[in-house]
C-alpha cells in the first residue's frame, strides 16, 4: 500500500499551501503567516494564471450550501473517503495506474475534508463540519456557464481538487483498458482450458480403439478407456 504515501503527500502539500495563502498561528510550533488578504491577488503568468484567496462554503463551482445541507455535505464527503480508502485496500491486486488513481482522489478528498471539518473551529468562524475550503489557483479560460451560473474564469481551485481532477481521468482512461486487458485474459484461459480438454478426449479415443487390439491394457490406460466412455455417452 506504498501508494497510500502518494495521498499523504497531497494533504500535506494541500494544506500547507492553504495555510499560506489563508495565513494563520500554529502556537505549538511558535509560527505566525500573515496570509493573503480575501479576494486579494499574485499574478503569476499575467493576468492567465494568478493566485487569488477566496473560500468556498459550498460545493465545486461555489455552489452554496446552507445549515444541515453543510452539514450532510460534510459527512458525505467524510463517508466517500472511507468508501474510496476501502476500495483502494481491496484493490492491491489492480494495476498500478488504477491504484494511483484512487490515490489521487483519496487524496483531494481528504484535503478538503479537512477544511469542511476543522476549518470553523481552528480560525473561529463556526462549529465542526461547517467550515470553508480555501481556494487560490484562479486561470483565465473561456466563457461558459454551469447551473445557471456564467463564469469568465475558470472557478478558482486549490491541489486538493487538482488531485480529484487528475484521479478521475485517469481512472476514466485506464479503468476501461484494465477491464478489456482482464477480458482477453479470461478468453485465453478458457481457449487453453478447452484445447486442454480437446487433447485429453483425443487421447482417450486412441487409447479405446487400442482396446480392441490389445486387450493387455495397463491400469492408467484402462481409467483412460473408462473416461472416453464416459464421455461418449455424455454426448
Amino acid at each position: 500500500m506504498r501508494v497510500l504515501f502518494v495521498s499523504l503527500f497531497i494533504v500535506i502539500a494541500d494544506q500547507l499551501s492553504k495555510f499560506f495563502v489563508k495565513g494563520g498561528t500554529i502556537p505549538l510550533l511558535n509560527l505566525h503567516v500573515n496570509g493573503m488578504s480575501y479576494g486579494g491577488s499574485v499574478n503569476l503568468i499575467g493576468d492567465f494564471f494568478k493566485l487569488t484567496f477566496v473560500e468556498n462554503p459550498g460545493i465545486a463551482f461555489g455552489i452554496d450550501v446552507n445549515g444541515v445541507s453543510k452539514l450532510l455535505l460534510s459527512l458525505f464527503t467524510l463517508l466517500a473517503s472511507l468508501g474510496v480508502f476501502y476500495y483502494l485496500w481491496k484493490s492491491k491486486e489492480q494495476k498500478l495506474i488504477i491504484r494511483l488513481a484512487l490515490a489521487f482522489i483519496l487524496g483531494g478528498a481528504i484535503g478538503n475534508l479537512i477544511d469542511r471539518t476543522f476549518y470553523g473551529l481552528f480560525y473561529g468562524y463556526a462549529p465542526l463540519f461547517y467550515g470553508k475550503v480555501v481556494d487560490f489557483f484562479n486561470m483565465d479560460f473561456f466563457d461558459f456557464t454551469i447551473f445557471g451560473r456564467t463564469y469568465d474564469r475558470f472557478p478558482i481551485f486549490n491541489i486538493a481538487d487538482s488531485s480529484v481532477t487528475v484521479g478521475v481521468a485517469l481512472l476514466l482512461i485506464f479503468h476501461r483498458t484494465h477491464t478489456v486487458d482482464a477480458k482477453e485474459v479470461e478468453s485465453e484461459t478458457i481457449d487453453t482450458t478447452l484445447n486442454n480438454n480437446l487433447t485429453i478426449s483425443e487421447k482417450n479415443k486412441e487409447i479405446y480403439n487400442s482396446e480392441k487390439t490389445n486387450s493387455s491394457l495397463s491400469e492408467d490406460n484402462k481409467n483412460n478407456v473408462e473416461n472416453y466412455k464416459r464421455e461418449e455417452i455424455q454426448n
